[in-house]
């Protein structure tokens, strides 16, 4: 598998990065983990603005999902035509969701554009070549960690949680696990939301992943300092996630 880092900044785009969205490619196929606002226009650096053949919303806060938005007049209004309905799982009510950002009726430029498949507590489904297991993680919105398999290696994605065994069990043994680090440890950081660079490097440990990249940093945080906290708790190989950078799984 590959993995295109699109959009890695928590909460609003940083000056270098949108939100979190998340590009996977396997035999030919594009999957999109998550939309924040601001990552069509990266999302343009590394494919054709029509090459998705599907996305996977983990949760519906803006920084997460709101480039769907934007991304529909990009499908529906293309001068080389609008192509087939795009796949979109997400939320149990993703669809009402997006379709209230845009303050008017719009199911029709909806239907046109997406095929969506709500989905509704934990599971597993069969997305192109990728098997992708679901899980409710801690987060005060209805948010869903991730563990994509394809051609015998697999991605595990936190999504936004707080501390929890359930991203313990997604992430286990995973050749990359790629997790939010919002916050920094020893601040009067609020319960059961987001991560700790230390408590990021403690589930990946726990876990025994291959390796961790860290991301939904916010743009006002340190990155030096949140990856000093997850080495300290993590041996394994760890990096920092970062606009357009490229993995191999």
């Amino acid at each position: 598998m590959k993995l295109t880092i699109v959009g890695c900044a928590g909460t609003f785009p940083g000056p270098d990065a949108p939100c979190s969205s998340y590009l996977l490619e396997h035999e030919g196929f594009r999957l999109l983990l998550d939309a924040g606002n601001g990552s069509t226009g990266v999302l343009q650096r590394t494919i054709g603005l029509l090459e998705l053949d599907a996305v996977v919303i983990s949760h519906l806060h803006g920084d997460h999902f709101l480039d769907l938005i934007t991304y529909t007049y990009a499908r529906r209004y293309h001068p080389e035509g609008m192509p087939g309905r795009l796949p979109v799982y997400g939320p149990s009510d993703i669809e009402s969701h997006i379709a209230g950002v845009f303050g008017r009726p719009v199911s029709d430029l909806l239907d046109e554009v997406y095929d969506f498949h709500p989905v509704s507590g934990a599971g597993r489904m069969d997305i192109g070549p990728f098997t992708v297991e679901l899980a409710p993680v801690v987060h005060p919105v209805e948010t869903y960690g991730m563990r994509i398999s394809a051609g015998g290696r697999t991605l595990a994605y936190s999504a936004d949680s707080g501390a929890c065994d359930e991203l313990v069990k997604l992430a286990r043994e995973a050749d990359v696990f790629l997790c939010e680090a919002s916050y920094l440890d020893g601040e009067d950081n609020p319960p059961e939301i987001h991560l700790t660079g230390k408590e990021a490097g403690e589930h990946a440990s726990r876990a025994d992943v291959g390796r961790l990249l860290l991301t939904h940093l916010v743009p006002w945080g340190d990155p030096d300092r949140t990856l000093t906290e997850a080495t300290a708790a993590f041996s394994g190989d760890i990096a920092i996630a970062s606009t357009c950078a490229v993995h191999d799984i």
